[in-house]
């Protein structure tokens, strides 16, 4: 199901790019207006930069960064083989950048006491951190939380829904 998930967040975001573009003129060869908000022709986005990027690296839908979630096995705090890009890059970001601070937010599945829960969410964010510290993050950039089981991803009672609710999130604290 995660796998599913992915690919289906993959393509949403393809064609929500794709539906970005524009053509100078539509059919019929009638004179498009611009109404995006963009004053004396302020860049948008990637599209109106043949492909690149200029904003923060955190809103470029096409970096590691965009990815703010990794998951977990049952009963587990170990980082996936397939999650290490994604933590290697938000250590980088964040040792590259001494202003920004993240939450880690841990989770777990509804099976278990609520206090193993809690622990286990409390492993899997600090698992993250040591991650993050390793790629260069200095230690007052990083929060850790543990939700347990208080805030399930998917509120569903099977496996899809626990490999969803078993996870961290990156929630960025912006200023």
């Amino acid at each position: 199901m995660k796998l599913l998930s992915k690919g289906l967040l993959i393509v949403l975001s393809a064609i929500v790019l794709w539906g970005c573009q524009t053509t100078a003129t539509p059919e019929g060869g009638a004179k498009v207006e611009d109404r995006s908000g963009a004053a004396d022709g302020a860049s948008t986005g990637a599209a109106s930069e043949g492909g690149t990027f200029s904003g923060d690296p955190l809103d470029d839908p096409s970096s590691p960064l965009s990815q703010r979630i990794v998951y977990f096995e049952l009963d587990s705090s170990d980082v996936k083989a397939e999650d290490r890009a994604t933590v290697t890059a938000h250590g980088k970001y964040l040792a590259g950048n001494s202003s920004a601070s993240i939450t880690l937010e841990g989770h777990a599945d509804e099976r278990g006491s609520r206090e193993y829960n809690l622990a286990l969410g409390e492993r899997r964010s600090n698992t993250v951190r040591q991650l993050l510290l390793a790629e260069g993050a200095a230690a007052q950039q990083i929060q850790t939380v543990s939700y347990g089981e208080e805030k399930p991803a998917d509120p569903e009672h099977n496996e899809d829904a626990w490999s969803l609710n078993r996870r961290v999130e990156f929630v960025y604290n912006r200023k």
